[in-house]
């Protein structure tokens, strides 16, 4: 069964954004985050194209992401990003997940684990916090963690150390400097007490762009991927990305209103002449956020721009097409490209005062995904 609301995911358009990329930090390996289900896009599907364009490996928020990945087939290597609850971690061992560590408590429940599992020389990642103040080591107690790391071998082994840059959207802010200096500082602490991890690796997709000097061993690309800019301050090094997902519906009902006439819950938009009304089968429980009328959404009938008039509601939204013909059944796009048109989800969130990373992973799964 088939609804008439449904997101285009356009894998070849992710193979190119993989490959440009891979061209952009080379020799550096790419490796692409797939977390939130690929950021709505479908995480089987996106990271078996990734790694067909040349992506070493993946990464992932949740234990349960990366076992999905390999219930997909996906044999690949696989990076949990942060911490995971002590209960989680034999699925991750069992499954042949990277854990990421930055705690004591960490080490000692992931060594369980795979003593548990009969298993030896599970890879980890040091995490270091050095600016993000999310997750991560402090500095001063990265040598301490590595050494816990060490003390279990061969239970544990420690394969990589990273980090993450907050700010490498804006290139000309100095932190991002700043932090890889202090993220060198560490290393070097690491090195001296003979810790000296094989993988390193500090890039998202804005210090891919923007920052060479982050690339390491390897660069972590999220967002990029999929044909959207991590930011305003890198838009012009992210001009020869693709944008990979498109959102559409076909036209479910079409009606006549008056001038003076109002719609929609609170009945907040009042026609100011005779037109034509389309009713699209997708709302808010979709992903369209309920005020996007309100800030000038629109929609694109017939190639041509029309604007979401009164609130979105859970399931439908309401397009004014003008004296334009439009029929049930009839093609539009919220999000992507048709005649000479196009809206993209950067432009949703510019109206929206959010990024272009909550618009797609807003997307629900209630929306089919479909793959070309």
């Amino acid at each position: 069964m088939s609804r008439w609301a449904w997101a285009e995911v356009d894998l070849g358009a992710i193979e190119h954004n993989v490959r440009e990329l891979r061209a952009s930090v080379a020799p550096s390996e790419l490796w692409a985050v797939v977390k939130a289900d690929a950021y709505g896009h479908g995480a089987v599907p996106v990271a078996a194209a990734a790694l067909r364009a040349g992506a070493a490996g993946l990464c992932v928020a949740l234990v349960q992401e990366g076992v999905a990945l390999r219930q997909g087939g996906i044999d690949a290597p696989v990076l949990v990003l942060s911490e995971q609850p002590r209960e989680e971690l034999p699925a991750a061992v069992v499954h042949g997940l990277i854990c990421t560590v930055y705690s004591h408590a960490q080490v000692d429940a992931l060594a369980t684990a795979v003593v548990a599992a009969g298993r030896t020389g599970q890879p980890v990642h040091l995490k270091v916090d050095t600016g993000m103040r999310r997750v991560g080591a402090e500095p001063a107690d990265a040598v301490a963690v590595a050494d816990a790391i060490r003390a279990a071998g061969p239970v544990l082994h420690l394969a990589g150390v990273f980090t993450h840059l907050p700010v490498a959207d804006e290139p000309d802010d100095p932190f991002t400097a700043d932090q890889l200096r202090r993220f060198d500082a560490v290393l070097d602490g690491l090195a001296a007490a003979g810790h000296r991890p094989p993988v390193v690796h500090a890039a998202n997709s804005a210090g891919l762009l923007a920052h060479p000097g982050a690339r390491r061993s390897l660069a972590r690309a999220g967002i990029a991927i999929y044909g959207i800019s991590p930011g305003p301050g890198v838009d012009q090094l992210s001009a020869g990305l693709q944008p990979a997902l498109s959102l559409r519906a076909r036209v479910s009902h079409v009606k006549q209103v008056r001038a003076g006439e109002r719609i929609s819950y609170g009945l907040r938009h009042t026609f100011v002449a005779d037109t034509t009304v389309a009713t699209l089968p997708i709302g808010y429980a979709d992903g369209v956020p309920r005020r996007l009328s309100s800030v000038g959404g629109e929609v694109l009938v017939g190639g041509r721009r029309r604007p979401i008039v009164g609130v979105v509601t859970m399931d439908q939204l309401m397009v004014d097409v003008g004296d334009a013909p439009v029929a049930i059944g009839d093609e539009a796009v919220l999000i992507g490209a048709q005649g000479d048109g196009a809206i993209t989800a950067a432009e949703w969130a510019e109206r929206l005062g959010t990024i272009g990373y909550e618009i797609v992973c807003g997307i629900s799964q209630r929306v089919e995904r479909r793959y070309t």
